[in-house]
């Protein structure tokens, strides 16, 4: 059977039969003004953290993380900046150690890079991570201007997780699918998230 690691969302976890395959990496596709950070910060509680992040400085991620509504933990943060983020990347990665959580926050830095590079950086990181029984989560935004590379990280991806927002009159419904699923099945159903107050399912039924 297959070591599972637990994502920290129940819900999740329990439609996945535990978790993720150990080994795995995940795309995690989200609008950016939606709150999938709240999935993030739950991971961050589950076992020891790298977030790399991208975009913003180390104190905003880690003060972010400290004053979630969620259940999380004390991630290593470590922002990346300059003009070689997939080198600079690369060599915190291959320090990881055994059974780490990997957070690439967000990952269209890296996406924006030549094809070739951010294709080897992907295949380095995977290995890296099934060779250490760890997890990767690479958060890919779904704003206007999708990067070139945002294929490849899907195709490449083991798991990939769907985030949708739509904001109706009085309300903001999230909805999460996972299409694929490398090594199991995907989900059939959608998954409806409250990410108000933490991450939980929302068991209240659509009106037609």
């Amino acid at each position: 059977m297959v070591d599972r690691l637990p994502t920290g969302i129940e819900v999740l976890d329990r439609k996945l039969d535990g978790g993720l395959p150990a080994g795995s990496t995940v795309a995690l596709c989200a609008p950016p003004a939606s709150q999938a950070e709240f999935l993030l910060h739950e991971l961050t509680a589950t076992r020891g953290t790298l977030y790399i992040s991208l975009g913003r400085t180390s104190d905003a991620v880690a003060d972010s993380i400290r004053n979630s509504p969620t259940r999380s933990g004390d991630p290593t943060v470590r922002h990346i900046t300059g003009d070689a983020p997939i080198d600079n990347t690369a060599k915190l990665v291959s320090a990881l150690p055994e059974t780490s959580n990997l957070i690439i926050d967000p990952a269209d830095v890296l996406e924006r890079a030549p094809h070739d590079r951010y294709r080897n950086f992907l295949n380095e990181m995977q290995n890296h991570m099934h060779n250490t029984r760890g997890l990767a989560v690479l958060h890919c935004l779904t704003g206007q201007e999708i990067p070139k590379g945002r294929d490849i990280s899907r195709h490449m991806a083991d798991v990939v997780f769907d985030l949708r927002t739509r904001i109706g009159s009085d309300t903001v419904e999230n909805r999460l699918t996972v299409p694929k699923f490398r090594g199991g099945r995907a989900l059939p159903e959608v998954i409806k998230l409250e990410l108000e107050d933490g991450v939980d399912i929302d068991t209240s039924r659509d009106i037609a």
